[in-house]
C-alpha cells in the first residue's frame, strides 16, 4: 500500500470512528472530546485539533453531522440520521470507512 493509499485509508477511519464517537455520546460532542476518543482509539500519528476539525466540516458536507460554533472557539458537532445509517452501515459514503461486521 502507498504511503499516498495508507493516508486516505486514516482518514476514512478517522470519520468512521467520529461517527461511532458521537452515537455512543448520545449524538453529540466536542471538538476536544472527539480529539481524545480518537487517540484513545489508535489515531495518534499527525492528530491535531485542525485535523478533527477538517474531518468534521469534511463529513458536514456529506450531511452526516450538524455543526455549531459555541463562542467561535469550540466546535460541537451532532450526528444526523443519515450520518447514523453510515455509522451503523446502513448506507455508504466514499471517503467513510464501511464498519466491519464484527
Amino acid at each position: 500500500m502507498s504511503n499516498t493509499n495508507f493516508l486516505a485509508h486514516l482518514a476514512e477511519d478517522r470519520r468512521l470512528v467520529i461517527l461511532r464517537l458521537l452515537t455512543e455520546a448520545g449524538g453529540t460532542a466536542n471538538d476536544s472530546v472527539l480529539e481524545a476518543g480518537l487517540q484513545q482509539l489508535g489515531h495518534r500519528r499527525g492528530l491535531t485539533r485542525d485535523v478533527v476539525r477538517a474531518d468534521i466540516d469534511w463529513l458536514k458536507a456529506r450531511r452526516l453531522v450538524a455543526v455549531e460554533m459555541v463562542k467561535d472557539t469550540v466546535m460541537v458537532a451532532s450526528i444526523t440520521e443519515r450520518g447514523l445509517n453510515v455509522a451503523e452501515g446502513h448506507e455508504t459514503v466514499d471517503g467513510v470507512k464501511r464498519p466491519s461486521l464484527v
